[in-house]
């Protein structure tokens, strides 16, 4: 769970903007950087939550400080509601967790009036290595 928002507030829990493969390469436009909002690695808050107002600040530029009263009165807010949620979970089964070549075929419709369609290979599903 990234972020939950509870009426007028949000809170995240992690924080990651995904800039592709070179990170280093990326620099956030002016005025847009938000240190410990925005950045390139996923960061962990679920200790200490990131919050914002979103009514009055809709672009989440201005973190509502942990000590402040409005901080804790949001997150005694949220906080069970985050917590009921976590205790409703039902572990699933991912349904990505499989790879099938023949499902992930290249054959979109028209290509056969081309003559450009690859053909299909057998199924045969396996578990999937994703290397993140």
């Amino acid at each position: 769970m990234m972020a939950v928002r509870v009426g007028a507030y949000k809170a995240h829990y992690w924080m990651w903007t995904q800039f592709g493969n070179d990170p280093l390469s990326f620099t956030f436009c002016r005025g847009q950087y938000i240190q410990n909002v925005t950045v390139h690695d996923q960061v962990d808050h679920t200790n200490q939550p990131i919050l914002f107002n979103v009514n009055r600040d809709p672009g989440e530029k201005y973190i509502i400080l942990p000590k402040s009263k409005e901080y804790k009165a949001a997150m005694a807010i949220i906080s069970p509601v985050v917590q009921a949620h976590k205790d409703a979970l039902e572990p699933g089964e991912p349904s990505l967790n499989y790879c099938d070549n023949a499902v992930m075929n290249w054959a979109p419709p028209g290509c056969e009036e081309l003559g450009y369609c690859l053909p299909e290979p057998p199924s045969n599903p396996k578990l999937c290595q994703w290397p993140h």
